[in-house]
């Protein structure tokens, strides 16, 4: 199986490390001064699991050079996901498949938006990790975790060949019996806990902390979790309490990527958590007046972050 890796952020220089350390064929899809460390150095990973360097097959930033792939991982910023599509036509073959790992409740649906539908499983991730520097990739909180499935909850054969890619590459997997209720429990957790972190400047564990501003938290997920049921989603009736649980048991001082970035003035995946709740709502005749707040508070930076710089 020959893997592409588009964005070799956290997500995808973890995971694609790890695949093309395991002497799988990997292509990474780079660009700067990060693409032309790995170049020279290889991908190295700091991760409190276990540290590494590899050399993949091929990293570039030009998609003409990468020969046709059998597993894309988009692992861009959830913003970025339909050009990031429009990118891997040129090494898309009649089964290749695509794997959006973003953040989001609907980045399956922006791919498909862009190619046939045949190509696309549904997936999410979860992992602490972020850029260090150019050319490493620091693994911080979480044991990492790829879930992956047929949008439709089929169990297709092409599902255990990704798996076996994955089972070698070394990190925990799982095929999902239905995708969306993973895909959506995952939002929840880190919708609540991104716009909320960035309007605070507080950490996950001072949010939870504060009673004030875990019934905040309670309510943004909340009203996710309607949202969710809105949209014929088989959540199960327990999931706010779940997220609750789970986001008192991460680590004191973790935060979120898109409250690292609104909190250092970087474009942010805000449109695509609280800004895709609001929208939602708006369309379905669901209210979310917390996550309007505080989507409407945030707003303004974003606005600010992605004005042209002169």
């Amino acid at each position: 199986m020959h893997t592409v890796v588009i964005g070799i952020g956290g997500v995808g220089g973890y995971f694609g490390g790890k695949i093309a350390n395991s002497g799988q064929k990997v292509s990474l899809v780079a660009r700067g001064e990060h693409l032309e460390v790995i170049r020279q150095k290889g991908l190295k990973v700091r991760s409190i699991e276990g540290d590494f360097v590899t050399r993949p097959f091929l990293v570039t930033d030009d998609i003409h050079k990468v020969k046709k792939a059998d597993l894309i991982l988009i692992c861009t910023k959830s913003w970025q996901i339909q050009e990031a599509t429009e990118f891997i036509k040129p090494i898309l073959k009649e089964d290749t498949i695509v794997i959006p790992l973003q953040n989001g409740a609907d980045n399956a649906e922006k791919v498909m938006s862009v190619i046939d539908k045949k190509h696309v499983l549904g997936g999410l991730c979860k992992i602490y990790s972020k850029i260090e520097a150019p050319g490493i990739i620091s693994h911080f909180g979480h044991t990492p975790e790829v879930i992956f499935g047929e949008l439709n909850k089929n169990k297709s054969d092409r599902l255990q060949s990704v798996k076996t890619v994955f089972d070698k590459a070394g990190f925990k997997n799982k095929i999902s019996g239905d995708i969306q209720v993973d895909i959506w429990s995952k939002f929840m957790f880190i919708a609540t806990v991104s716009g909320l972190g960035a309007l605070t400047r507080a950490t996950i564990g001072e949010m939870y902390e504060n009673l004030e501003l875990r019934e905040v938290l309670r309510a943004t997920a909340t009203e996710i979790y309607e949202i969710s049921l809105a949209k014929a989603i088989e959540m199960p009736s327990s999931i706010v309490d779940g997220i609750m649980t789970f986001i008192n048991k991460q680590p004191f001082d973790a935060t979120a990527s898109t409250q690292r970035d609104i909190m250092e003035g970087r474009p942010s995946e805000l449109d695509n958590f609280n800004g895709f709740v609001v929208k939602e709502g708006k369309k379905l005749g669901v209210d979310t007046p917390t996550n309007t707040f505080i989507y409407s508070c945030l707003q303004p930076m974003e606005a600010k972050a992605r004005m042209p710089k002169n």
